[in-house]
């Protein structure tokens, strides 16, 4: 009785599609956030007459053969690489990302993580860092008698000064871009790191060679469509209803052989 396998299969690949549906509902609210997508493949076949066999009585070929599937697996869970919607912040240190790019900061362990949460902070001596305390490649420090901050789309700090006219350009901020971004490994806390899959980044100047601009002053949103996701979601409880009526199906007529007198 392979139903009761197979639905198995069925279930479990509807259950891990509510887990991510779930994620992506949790982190609606998330700065920079991409939506992920469950995506999933059919098992092997059990070939019981291959296509293309001759038939032994008349010697012909036949047409298509007797092919039964197995089942179903998960392949991927890919982000949906989409612009999030730009919304007004007032942050003097936030940056949203207008495009493509994402901010490099420098890890604990002295590796490069990828982001694109433009809500920056600074640390007690005035290095910009991220909202867990990362320091944004490259170093920027904001002098302590600064009386404002000025970050142009390209990327440069510029601060201000009560005994001067003219700002002080502190340094400027790069992006990076990867030749695949949905094979960046997710660290948590909006935080990616490259892998095999992404390829090495390609770090420039923002608005040049492809890459996006900077808005002060912004924070780019969650990409994801609460909407869609009710309706994903629906559509997966319902799909996991149908393969448990297998199992009843199957089950029933399981009983049903060993009954037989």
């Amino acid at each position: 009785m392979r139903a009761l396998q197979i639905a198995a299969t069925g279930m479990s690949a509807q259950q891990m599609r509510v887990e991510v549906i779930s994620n992506n509902l949790a982190n609606m609210n998330t700065t920079g956030y991409n939506a992920r997508r469950a995506e999933f493949s059919d098992l092997h076949y059990q070939q019981l007459v291959r296509a293309g066999a001759i038939n032994a009585s008349d010697g012909t070929l036949v047409p298509t053969g007797v092919q039964l599937g197995l089942g179903v697996r998960p392949s991927a869970v890919s982000q949906v690489i989409e612009q999030g919607s730009i919304s007004l912040s007032g942050g003097n240190l936030d940056v949203a990302i207008e495009g493509n790019g994402y901010l490099e900061v420098t890890m604990p362990n002295g590796t490069s993580a990828y982001t694109r949460d433009g809500g920056l902070k600074q640390t007690g001596d005035g290095l910009i860092v991220t909202s867990d305390g990362f320091p944004v490649v490259p170093d920027v420090t904001i002098p302590a008698d600064t009386t404002s901050i000025s970050i142009n789309s390209e990327g440069e700090v510029y601060a201000y000064f009560a005994d001067r006219v003219e700002p002080e350009l502190l340094g400027q901020f790069t992006l990076a871009s990867f030749t695949n971004p949905k094979g960046l490994e997710a660290l948590g806390s909006n935080l990616f790191s490259e892998t095999g899959a992404s390829g090495p980044a390609l770090v420039g100047t923002a608005g040049e060679n492809g890459l996006g601009f900077l808005r002060q002053g912004y924070l780019e949103d969650s990409s994801v469509d609460a909407v869609k996701e009710i309706t994903d979601l629906i559509e997966a409880q319902r799909g996991y209803e149908l393969n448990a009526k297998v199992i009843t199906a199957a089950d029933q007529m399981m009983s049903a052989t060993t009954q037989i007198r």
